[in-house]
């Protein structure tokens, strides 16, 4: 079982910046990747950042420029960070881990979201 502890969200205007904190915990043999997913209000789940375990990062197009994700290895960690926000950035932001169990099978597991808010 593997556990992600999100936190970071909350309330920011326009303009603002926040950071977005996953850790997770548990039985992790080897991670493949960690990212960041949102969901806002009546919209599917959308890929917002991901970066792989050699340090490999990929964003939408939406937040390139303005989000930065990165991560700490020896922690399990995985950061966003997220300058010059928009409204439109408003959404309930998931952390998500794929890796690798002892028996090398690939698993992966969300966290249990954290709210952004961004007031115009």
């Amino acid at each position: 079982q593997v556990e992600l502890v999100e936190s970071g969200g909350g309330l920011v205007q326009a303009g603002g910046s926040l950071r977005l904190t996953c850790a997770a915990s548990g039985h992790i043999f080897m991670i493949i990747a960690m990212g960041w997913y949102r969901q806002a209000p009546g919209k599917q789940r959308e890929s917002v950042a991901r970066i792989t375990s050699g340090g490999s990062t990929n964003y939408t197009d939406s937040v390139k420029g303005r989000f930065t994700i990165s991560r700490d290895n020896a922690k399990n960690t995985v950061y966003l960070q997220m300058n010059s926000l928009k409204p439109e950035d408003t959404a309930v932001y998931y952390c998500r881990i794929d890796h690798l169990d002892s028996a090398l099978r690939m698993l992966n597991y969300w966290g249990q979201g954290t709210q952004v808010t961004v007031s115009s």
